[in-house]
């Protein structure tokens, strides 16, 4: 059986999922059968709902597949999901209007009030167009519904990471102090306990584009604990049907991969496979299927 530890990356969002997968090669042919069965079995699993529709969202036909399943279904709270999230893909690539895309995920969201799927839709809109306060308000908005929302989280502590860029390697930076409080009143089974490795990488991204990139980021003692408590946490409460579980395996890995934890890297490049994610590879600004590759032939000796 082929692992995928010779393979190239995939870097499909869909990850392993076969039922989003099916989905959505039944979407691309304009069926949407396949896709109101998925979302309606995903049910109120708020994370595995974001993920997925975010995901049928990035179909370059997508908005026009769903209005016509809203034109159809007008009351479809799937379909106006769907629509929202592939208004905000095509907003975000230059391509729509953000003002069509906040309506959108408005009206997404009076549907369905209990729904965070809209919100999100409107975080990544204004993860980057929108004002601090705006970020801010609109992540409440997604936590009250949702508190331990992965995906979420990640976009908060990307946006919180580029601040303040001109104070260089802050150790006390506001991004960290985020993930740590996040982390710390989180479940103990939740994959929010990675999220301070996550945010380490997101800064490191921001220093590295606004100069060399930052010595000892990743070899300090602080990265290390957040590191090896991440990793500790992984062996313990490892959650295989998350349906985010790569984006943070990558984030891990990469993590160990830059402090030459070679033991640790390698189970974690086993588990990952070909499920390759272009954060934080493509950080700085690299190459990621390179980065990638040449990280995991580093660790695993192939």
């Amino acid at each position: 059986m082929d692992t995928g530890l010779t393979s190239p990356p995939a870097f499909d969002p869909a990850f392993d999922d076969t039922e989003l997968v099916t989905a959505r090669a039944a979407l691309v042919q304009g069926r949407r059968q396949a896709v109101r069965v998925l979302l309606g079995r995903t049910g109120d699993d708020w994370d595995r709902r974001g993920h997925r529709v975010t995901v049928l969202a990035r179909d370059p036909y997508a908005a026009a597949w769903a209005r016509d399943w809203l034109l159809a279904e007008p009351r479809s709270a799937d379909a106006a999901a769907l629509l929202a999230l592939a208004l905000v893909r095509r907003a975000l690539r230059g391509k729509e209007s953000p003002g069509a895309a906040r309506e959108a995920c408005r009206g997404a969201a009076m549907s369905a009030p209990a729904d965070p799927t809209p919100w999100l839709g409107l975080l990544l809109l204004e993860r980057t167009f929108g004002t601090d306060d705006t970020v801010t308000g609109v992540f409440d908005e997604v936590r009250d519904r949702h508190p331990e929302h992965h995906h979420a989280h990640h976009l908060m502590a990307a946006r919180l990471a580029e601040r303040h860029s001109e104070h260089g390697p802050d150790p006390l930076h506001e991004v960290y102090d985020f993930a740590d409080r996040t982390a710390a009143r989180a479940p103990a089974d939740s994959p929010l306990a990675l999220l301070p490795v996550v945010a380490r990488a997101e800064r490191y991204r921001v220093l590295a584009a606004a100069g060399p990139e930052p010595d000892g980021h990743w070899t300090g003692s602080r990265a290390r604990q957040a590191t090896r408590a991440a990793f500790d946490w992984w062996l313990e409460w490892e959650h295989d049907d998350h349906p985010r579980r790569h984006v943070d395996l990558n984030f891990l890995v990469h993590a160990m991969a830059c402090q030459g934890r070679t033991a640790e890297a390698a189970a974690l490049f086993q588990r990952i496979g070909r499920h390759a994610t272009r954060a934080p590879w493509s950080y700085p600004d690299r190459d990621p299927c390179t980065a990638f590759r040449t990280a995991r032939a580093r660790i695993l000796g192939f």
